[in-house]
């Protein structure tokens, strides 16, 4: 079903504020941050976001992290991100179990390789993974010993151990693939039980993959250009979809949506300055 008509260009990045009980997403080329019956429109793009407390967000923008009071829309910088590439802008970014912030960078235009991860994490900004062309799948095990990522054109889904603070040990391995389909991996969220679900630009469905990255099943949508999942509602089962327009006709191309189920989310992680 649909959850909000707002047409995103290009929607994404949806957030549950646990606290809240309340859903945010993005349109990153219309600037704006998009609650229901409300939005905040920036100067620049912005594509994620990571809940600070019950007022205030961490929000990516295509050159900083920004804090924004949810109450008076004043947001300030916390630290910059790629503030001196004009080229490129933040895409997918999720909170880790421990407080951190991972964040990926792209091309403005997609450019190959203008991209990389990073993480916020007390007070400074580390690098990860670079070069990455399109950053996306953004997700943590439920335990915090793995993460999971993508670079979208590479129709590989990646994990990664994670030592006691967070940070990836080792080199990334194969979770998921999905070379040789239709299916090209967008945003993902990880549920309470481990299972990884996977919005799959172009065919409009969320597919959900088993801690051993088999396919489980999935959920379609009327919108082709599925970008990002979230869990939430009261009983974290609701799985919400963001979508874009951007090169589609069609009155639901670009909407956000939702779809009940009997998976359970992760309560999404605060992020801690």
């Amino acid at each position: 079903m649909i959850y909000d008509n707002t047409q995103c260009q290009l929607g994404e990045g949806p957030l549950w504020h646990p606290l809240r009980k309340q859903l945010f997403w993005f349109d990153i080329l219309g600037k704006r941050l998009h609650t229901k019956g409300q939005h905040w429109q920036f100067d620049e793009y912005v594509s994620a976001a990571g809940w600070l407390d019950e007022t205030s967000l961490m929000v990516a923008t295509s050159n900083a992290l920004r804090h924004l009071d949810i109450t008076t829309g004043e947001h300030r910088v916390i630290t910059p991100l790629e503030a001196d590439n004009a080229a490129t802008r933040s895409n997918d970014g999720r909170a880790d179990p421990l407080g951190g912030f991972w964040i990926g960078t792209m091309g403005i235009n997609a450019e190959e390789g203008a991209g990389a991860i990073y993480r916020y994490y007390k007070g400074e900004l580390s690098q990860l993974f670079a070069p990455v062309t399109i950053s996306n799948a953004i997700c943590f095990a439920p335990d915090g010993k793995t993460a999971y990522f993508t670079d979208t054109p590479t129709q590989q889904i990646m994990r990664i151990a994670l030592d006691t603070e967070g940070w990836p040990m080792g080199e990334p391995a194969l979770h998921i693939n999905l070379q040789g389909t239709d299916f090209r991996p967008d945003g993902a969220v990880v549920d309470a039980a481990g299972n990884l679900w996977n919005a799959q630009w172009g065919v409009g469905r969320i597919a959900g993959y088993d801690p051993k990255g088999n396919f489980i099943e999935s959920f379609s949508f009327a919108a082709k250009q599925t970008s990002c999942p979230a869990f939430g509602g009261e009983d974290l089962r609701t799985l919400f979809c963001t979508s874009a327009a951007v090169g589609l006709d069609g009155s639901e191309q670009g909407k956000t949506f939702a779809a009940k189920t009997h998976y359970t989310g992760q309560a999404e992680h605060q992020v801690i300055l």
